[in-house]
């Protein structure tokens, strides 16, 4: 009776057993988010519906994202079109997050990536002064002329780019040379553009586009809001978004 009692002690709750699986769960997780790129949606939507169904015990059994039978025939995910032109995409991110790490440190360029594609965005202030749609080239030269490189490798070819014009929801002054902040972040827009054809890149595979406050990131109400709503996009494009 000693030893069963003693036994009984040395077992484990039955809350570890949820809590073991919580922590696979987790860990699987943070695997899949290390290297995102690497992952297809079509895997994270067959992962996330696993974890749903696992979570509410309706699965009679697991989604699985590994080759089967039809991988024996070349028919795996991976080798679909638009897989391949997701790693494309990723290693174009990869390269742009190191080339341009100086200024998104400092918050002259931030790299995103979202439904229209990989997204350059250009800090308003640190290109242009106040009401201007004049680059300062001076300042911002070199990292126009890295953008143009960039945007000219090899692993772009045949993409397509748009650049995108955006202002904070101040009224331009009546008195200067705008009608608005929509013709403020056309011009800007066209600014870059002519800079980058400048530096010989095709303006045939570019569009231009200004959207003035209509698109902003964060709150018009405080200086640094309208700071970080001044910018300009340039946007490698997603095939769906051509």
């Amino acid at each position: 009776m000693a030893k069963k009692k003693k036994q009984d002690e040395l077992k484990a709750p039955d809350w570890m057993t949820t809590y073991s699986d919580m922590i696979t769960l987790c860990l699987c997780f943070f695997i899949i988010m290390f290297n995102p790129d690497e992952i297809t949606q079509a895997q994270l939507d067959a992962i996330s519906e696993s974890m749903r169904q696992a979570s509410v015990g309706s699965s009679p059994g697991g989604l699985t994202v590994s080759a089967g039978r039809a991988a024996d025939l070349g028919n795996t995910i991976m080798s679909l079109p638009s897989m391949e032109q997701g790693r494309v995409m990723g290693n174009a991110m990869r390269r742009a997050v190191s080339l341009f790490s100086p200024e998104i440190r400092s918050n002259i360029i931030k790299i995103t990536h979202d439904e229209r594609g990989l997204v350059i965005t250009l800090a308003g202030d640190a290109f242009f002064n106040s009401a201007s749609a004049r680059i300062n080239v001076e300042e911002t030269r070199d990292i126009l002329l890295r953008i143009g490189t960039y945007l000219n490798s090899p692993e772009l070819a045949g993409r397509k780019f748009r650049i995108e014009g955006h202002t904070d929801a101040i009224d331009v002054d009546p008195a200067g040379p705008w009608e608005d902040n929509w013709q403020l972040s056309v011009e800007r827009s066209r600014a870059i553009l002519r800079y980058l054809c400048a530096l010989g890149l095709n303006e045939n595979n570019f569009q231009i586009a200004g959207f003035a406050a209509t698109v902003p990131v964060s709150s018009n109400d405080t200086p640094e809001g309208r700071a970080n709503n001044r910018r300009v996009d340039v946007i490698i494009l997603d095939a769906g978004h051509l």
